[in-house]
């Protein structure tokens, strides 16, 4: 079937003219009188009557008038469809993310995506750093917020340096220093996360091996912790933004840090909405961070 036959025909019918059609089409008069027979051919019955004075529509051209229109309005919604989803402009795209991203930054990046992809579902899936690398690996996520080094096999864009610190209650004896020497935050009673997602404190320790006295998946479980004089932690900063009540935020020495970039899964290479988030995610941490 070629849309364009059905397209000389509706424009014929409309115009009733084989001259104003093909003016109209952008064709010749012979090509548009060419595809009206090969439709008429196609179908196995006449559609219109050619006179000196025009056309105009026999009783089967009436009939079939209406479902043509209908299928060339169905045709440009297809396309339309089709264009939209080609750009990111439709569809859906799956997100997960660790709580500090979670909080802080998705809610004004989800507030900038929406402006451009009304039409675009996000689906959310929060969990630590162990849970967000087990999505994308196995494919249930489009785009997973992660911390450097990524897994195997994962292409990523890095985002941004994410300085990591030491808290700990607010009247705690090393609170009264300006920084805290690695060696030492290492003596004090430790608070961590899971082993899976502990990362960070062995990013902050190296070979050092710290007192670990509490595990837990909780990053928040951990501030509250910490706020009850059960212990000390590392924790990122951008995970302690508006979270400084009844505790002390000191930079390691030396310093540590955690890289923050966006891990794309398979998937995404088939889901333009993926692209187009994972470029307004970048556009969003570099304007606003």
């Amino acid at each position: 079937m070629s849309i364009k036959k059905y397209e000389a025909f509706a424009k014929t019918a409309e115009l009733k003219s084989l001259t104003k059609a093909a003016d109209a089409l952008g064709y010749t008069q012979s090509g548009i009188s060419h595809m009206l027979g090969s439709l008429e051919q196609e179908l196995g019955f006449p559609l219109l009557l050619r006179s000196r004075s025009g056309v105009k529509l026999t009783s089967s051209g009436e009939k079939m008038l209406p479902e043509i229109v209908a299928l060339l309005e169905k045709y440009r919604d297809v396309e339309t469809l089709a264009s939209s989803i080609a750009e990111g402009g439709t569809g859906e795209v799956r997100v997960g993310a660790f709580t500090s991203v979670a909080v802080n930054w998705l809610p004004g990046i989800l507030k900038e995506y929406s402006k451009t992809h009304p039409n675009v579902e996000v689906k959310m899936l929060n969990g630590d750093y162990y849970d967000v690398e087990q999505w994308l690996s196995q494919g249930d996520i489009d785009v997973g917020f992660i911390a450097l080094p990524a897994p195997v096999g994962i292409n990523c864009v890095p985002l941004k340096e994410d300085a990591l610190c030491v808290i700990l209650p607010a009247d705690h004896p090393l609170a009264a220093l300006d920084s805290i020497p690695a060696e030492k935050a290492a003596k004090e009673p430790m608070i961590s996360l899971l082993e899976t997602s502990s990362q960070d404190i062995h990013r902050a320790f190296g070979e050092i091996k710290p007192d670990v006295r509490y595990i837990t998946k909780d990053d928040y479980a951990i501030i509250s912790m910490v706020q009850a004089g059960l212990g000390i932690s590392i924790m990122p900063e951008l995970l302690l933004k508006n979270h400084s009540s009844n505790i002390a935020v000191r930079p390691l020495v030396p310093a540590a840090s955690r890289t923050l970039a966006l891990g794309k899964s398979e998937r995404a290479g088939t889901n333009p909405s993926a692209q187009s988030f994972i470029d307004c995610v970048s556009r969003w941490v570099e304007k606003n961070t």
